[in-house]
């Protein structure tokens, strides 16, 4: 068996990634039994990266083919944001429509009001850091590195197409999260009312 190594995301990750965007969802642990349809995290937070994004998508290999972490970008927030709605959104809405009614009653609802409205990725205050960023892996491949090595893979890719500051938005209530991202250089960024979470950004170059 090969020794763990990132390489560019390829359709036959699709099953492996959802599973790793779903177990890791939930204030970085596992979500699968909050949402009656476990598409619908990966609908929001990795397919559309994959489709949309492709050269700006990578995988943990463990070593035989099997992805267990990734991370996932999108080098111009605004333009993926519109790509969103004009091309992923017709491909899902028949199977995630809007909520009925503008309350949000269940954790699937909250989730389903996210997919149908990317302009929440968009704020002005970070027009400064203009790509964005997902990155998850497994429980058992945390704390060894890959994710400082999976960041560091994307920076480099985001850094030689021309982008020159990236950022993410975290729950706060994710402490390990944080304090990951506070070694590699993320700093806190101001957005106006931004909810229990935080926007956090860093430069490409390292």
């Amino acid at each position: 068996m090969m020794p763990p190594f990132i390489r560019r995301y390829r359709p036959s990750d699709r099953a492996a990634v959802a599973e790793i965007c779903v177990r890791t969802a939930h204030r970085g642990g596992d979500a699968s039994g909050l949402y009656p349809d476990p598409e619908l995290l990966p609908v929001i937070f990795a397919y559309p990266y994959v489709e949309l994004e492709p050269d700006f998508a990578f995988v943990l290999d463990d070593g035989t083919g099997r992805a267990v972490g990734y991370v996932l970008g999108a080098p111009d927030t605004a333009g993926f944001a519109a790509r969103f709605r004009t091309e992923w959104l017709p491909r899902v809405t028949e199977r995630f429509p809007p909520p009925a009614g503008a309350a949000a009653d269940t954790p699937a609802d909250a989730m389903t009001v996210l997919l149908h409205t990317p302009q929440r990725m968009v704020h002005g205050e970070l027009s400064g850091h203009p790509a964005h960023l997902h990155i998850d892996l497994l429980p058992a491949w945390q704390g060894q590195g890959y994710g400082r090595a999976l960041l560091d893979t994307l920076l480099s890719a985001l850094h030689e197409h021309g982008v020159g500051a990236v950022h993410l938005c975290m729950d706060r209530a994710n402490a390990p999260a944080r304090a990951f991202y506070d070694r590699l250089g993320f700093t806190p960024l101001e957005v106006p009312d931004p909810g229990p979470v935080w926007y956090l950004g860093r430069p490409t170059a390292r």
